[in-house]
């Protein structure tokens, strides 16, 4: 078995060496999405809520290319340069898993790429 290259025109492009994701049996681990629009590799959302939002948009989009989705999700990573901004992520955050609930790690950081407020990554069950 090889490890299989997640590539979608509907999230944004790598900024760096990596993936968007990997593909390994039956799992998809999923890189850090940050508030990018795909169209134009810029950031998008004043606030967190809203970065948070385009966020999700992006780790759907990964998903979805790997043949998953968030009702599949068995763990995330956040990353926030303020903890003050729990409440909200996890308000847009808990749209997605309403009754599918993964396991979570939820990190405060000095700063992300670019200037984002928050990052989000995954691994999920294909």
């Amino acid at each position: 078995m090889k490890p299989e290259i997640v590539q979608t025109d509907a999230a944004p492009k790598a900024i760096g060496p990596y993936s968007q994701a990997v593909k390994f049996g039956n799992v998809v681990y999923c890189s850090g999405q940050i508030s990018l629009d795909p169209a134009t590799n810029q950031m998008v959302g004043a606030t967190v809520a809203e970065q948070t939002e385009r966020v999700m948009q992006n780790l759907s989009a990964v998903l979805s290319a790997a043949g998953s989705g968030f009702d599949r999700v068995l763990r995330c990573s956040i990353f926030l340069v303020s903890i003050g901004d729990f409440a909200a992520v996890n308000e847009v955050y808990g749209k997605r898993f309403t009754t599918h609930k993964p396991a979570r790690a939820t990190i405060a950081v000095k700063e992300l790429p670019k200037g984002a407020l928050v990052e989000i990554d995954c691994t999920a069950a294909i």
